[in-house]
């Protein structure tokens, strides 16, 4: 059985939002030295997603934060390059807000149908 759009969208803005989080102390610590940069492992998310497509069995996971092991140190201080931050920063906000509003039009629809269809 397939994960009904509301769950999916609100899996997205959970994701969206920890990923928010992350970017923040990305660039927070973007002058710390040895700081290692973090994102939120999208595997799982996408993995769920092919299952609930193919039909099997849906395990429900946490998002998990991972350290990005590059040796790549553009700053001289750290692996954490500000301007692709705040291009994923971006990036992430379009995405929550479409997963808002689509989840918003889901529950105004569900209403409607309470209501009677007015």
């Amino acid at each position: 059985m397939a994960i009904p759009s509301n769950k999916v969208l609100e899996r997205l803005l959970d994701y969206s939002a920890l990923k928010q989080k992350v970017i923040g102390q990305n660039i927070a610590n973007s002058e710390t030295i040895g700081y290692k940069r973090r994102d939120v492992e999208f595997k799982k998310l996408l993995n769920e997603g092919i299952q609930s497509i193919s039909g099997s069995k849906n395990n429900h996971s946490e998002f998990k934060i991972v350290e990005d092991e590059s040796l790549e140190n553009l700053s001289g201080i750290n692996n954490v390059d500000v301007n692709k931050e705040m291009a994923d920063l971006a990036q992430n906000q379009i995405m929550f807000k479409f997963a808002a509003k689509k989840l918003n039009g889901y529950y105004r629809n569900l209403q409607n149908v309470i209501r009677g269809g007015k």
